[in-house]
């Protein structure tokens, strides 16, 4: 195989990778407008292999560019335009998956929050002298949703 053909391959792997990355970025974007999170959680695992292998090809990529420079123009092209692409919907996700968090962990204070109010007041002592019981429920509230 010589080197154009070689880069060529390398080209159309990685914008086929961009690509599915992309279409799969999105998808999970529109899950997160629909109120579906549950349906990203499915795919979770497959999404960050593509992504860590994505991040590894890119890396080694612009380590060497010389891997590329011989790859016909309108591939090099394509996956220009494949990578603009998925920046733009990379950034989509970014920011429906903060919202995604920021709600949850909002429900979470507010479930924590009624829990904690119809608790019994803590008292130091009942009325005849002795400790007083409480009701015995705990609420543990951590930063991690």
């Amino acid at each position: 195989m010589s080197d154009t053909e070689l880069a060529q391959a390398r080209v159309r792997q990685l914008t086929a990778l961009t690509l599915r990355l992309t279409e799969r970025l999105e998808a999970e974007t529109l899950a997160f407008a629909d109120g579906r999170p549950q349906d990203v959680a499915s795919g979770l695992a497959e999404t960050q292999e593509m992504a860590n292998l994505y991040r590894r090809d890119s890396a080694h990529v612009k380590a060497n560019p010389a891997l590329l420079s011989s790859a016909p123009l309108d591939d090099r092209k394509t996956l220009i335009d494949a990578t603009r692409d998925f920046d733009a919907v990379l950034a989509r996700h970014g920011r429906a998956v903060d919202a995604a968090r920021q709600i949850s962990e909002g429900l979470v204070r507010a479930i924590a929050a009624e829990v904690a109010a119809a608790r019994t007041p803590a008292s130091a002592y009942a009325a005849d002298g002795r400790a007083a019981l409480g009701d015995g429920r705990a609420v543990a509230i951590n930063r991690m949703a």
